[in-house]
């Protein structure tokens, strides 16, 4: 009679370890041969996963606010059944950088309209600095207010700074940092996803890299993300991805690079070079990644365009003063202005977004206002910001180093723009086509990349830079935020002279599993939510 085997108690033990992943392995296996019922059925569809895997054909089946089956699998009772046969299933698109903090929250934007319409289901705000500090207030009034799609919010460290040091260009005290430290847990306990830096904007860019490397530890030990409108987008790129590199190292935290780009045409190509440096940072372990909007242009105040953040300190006022002052230190501003508008071609490259003052100059080049008022562009600038200052679009990127970027891996797509509804302004176009330039214009009709890698690049590279588990995936289980659209249709309208269009080819948007676009036409339904990130606890830090 033989013995039982060495180790029999063991691989008993192992067995009782196994036997719960056994039951639901079998479990899912019976599963699959059981007709599923569905709230909403989408049928025939080409299923566009989020991981830039080859799209299929097949169905996906929604129940409440989840996805309960995707691919090839018995249909049982379904309530609506939609025919998806020639269309796009994709996972809803999560834009990492946007700023609608403020519009989330008026009755005219909280919709999100025009990101609805480009098949965004969830917008990241907090980004470049800005935005409410007090997340778990901000996060409330988002729940009791109703959103059009989802808010997940970083924690903005100019806006930090401001509420505990003032917009001041001087160092932290030992005290400041501390309560900056202690504002920072606070906001990871509330669920922010991580930290952002606005380093060219006031008071943002009065931090230094030892600052910055304090917060952004408590951050990282609470899982969060560094996300950073460098120092540097011109002839200082490099210097900027070193000193972010330097953060992720020191910190020890996962590190985003916001709009990756060379601005400005004597940087034109230092971002192929950059790409080279982040390269070799990932081979050593660095966590780096980046997002990019699919234009030639950027976005932002006259100030933050013209003016060194140095001149920017404390007030507009003060501003104005040491601008205008017939000193040395008045002189040098003067100087730095006129050097940038000679590299944007006398101002020509600098287009008014909106000017409270003279709206009417909105859609119009800082050399035809000049010429049209018989002044200087130097002098129009600085007219310009003792009135209060001006949104402007600056023409400043070239386009084969934009076709460059969004061939990698680890560069998501994202807009920088905001929610908005039409107006006399003319804002730049991302905040109404972004996402379908990339997939419709980049990918379908130039095919500079696949479409499955410029959907992944807006649905699970994002949800994976985040951390988020829940959605950015046509798998069951996850929260229905799903967008079906027309492949050969999707396009954006929106123009640098026309922008407020809405983009077309998105045929139906489910937020949380609700039906926000109907057959190419918004319901109205606000079924968006605060995303609340679960901090990492002390335990497993």
């Amino acid at each position: 009679m033989g013995s039982a085997p060495k180790g029999a108690a063991g691989g008993t033990a192992t067995f009782k370890r196994l036997k719960p992943t056994v039951a639901h392995l079998r479990a899912a296996v019976t599963d699959t041969f059981l007709p599923v019922d569905a709230d909403i059925l989408l049928r025939s569809g080409t299923l566009f996963i989020g991981d830039e895997s080859e799209p299929k054909v097949g169905n996906l089946a929604i129940r409440g606010d989840k996805i309960v089956a995707v691919g090839d699998f018995p249909i049982g009772s379904v309530v609506w059944d939609i025919d998806c046969k020639g269309l796009a299933i994709s996972p809803g698109f999560i834009d990492l950088h946007n700023h609608s903090d403020n519009p989330i929250l008026r009755p005219a934007t909280r919709s999100a309209a025009n990101y609805l319409t480009q098949g965004c289901t969830t917008l990241v705000t907090g980004n470049c600095g800005s935005g409410p500090v007090i997340a778990g207030a901000y996060y409330d009034k988002i729940d009791e207010r109703g959103v059009g799609l989802n808010i997940a919010h970083l924690l903005p460290q100019g806006s930090l700074r401001s509420r505990v040091i003032g917009d001041t260009n001087r160092p932290a005290t030992k005290e400041e940092l501390a309560q900056m430290c202690e504002l920072a847990e606070r906001a990871m306990n509330d669920g922010v996803w991580g930290m952002s830096t606005g380093l060219i904007y006031v008071p943002s860019s009065y931090a230094d890299t030892n600052e910055l490397v304090e917060i952004a530890s408590v951050v990282s030990k609470k899982g969060g993300i560094y996300a950073s409108h460098m120092r540097g987008e011109g002839t200082g790129l490099l210097e900027a991805v070193d000193e972010i590199l330097e953060i992720q190292r020191r910190a020890e935290i996962p590190v985003h690079i916001s709009h990756f780009k060379s601005s400005g045409k004597d940087s034109w190509g230092l971002v192929r070079i950059a790409i080279e440096k982040i390269k070799d940072a990932q081979k050593e372990g660095a966590i780096v990644t980046a997002d990019q909007y699919p234009y030639t242009a950027s976005s932002t105040s006259l100030g933050a365009t013209t003016m060194p953040s140095w001149a920017r300190s404390g007030s507009r006022a003060d501003t104005v003063k040491r601008m205008q002052a017939d000193n040395e230190e008045g002189a040098r501003i003067r100087a730095a202005i006129e050097k940038k508008l000679e590299l944007t071609d006398n101002g020509h490259r600098i287009q008014i977004a909106s000017f409270k003052k003279k709206p009417q100059w909105a859609g119009k080049r800082l050399d035809e206002i000049a010429q049209e008022e018989g002044i200087s562009t130097l002098q129009l600038v600085l007219n310009i910001e003792e009135a209060g200052g001006a949104q402007i679009v600056n023409h400043s990127i070239n386009e084969e180093d934009v076709r460059y970027v969004m061939t990698f891996p680890w560069v998501a797509t994202a807009s920088d723009g905001g929610a908005k509804i039409p107006g006399a302004s003319v804002p730049h176009p991302r905040s109404y086509g972004t996402f379908p330039r990339k997939l419709g214009y980049y990918s379908v009709r130039e095919k500079n990349v696949p479409l499955a890698h410029a959907v992944r690049s807006s649905t699970g590279l994002p949800a994976e830079i985040l951390g988020m588990t829940d959605r950015g995936f046509l798998r069951p289980g996850l929260v229905a935020d799903v967008v079906v659209f027309k492949p050969d249709e999707l396009i954006d309208t929106a123009t640098f002279v026309k922008p407020h269009q809405y983009s077309e080819g998105v045929e139906y948007v489910f937020v949380n599993g609700e039906v926000a676009i109907n057959e190419g036409k918004l319901t109205g339904a606000l079924a968006g939510k605060a995303l609340r990130k679960t901090p990492k606890s002390d335990e497993t830090n």
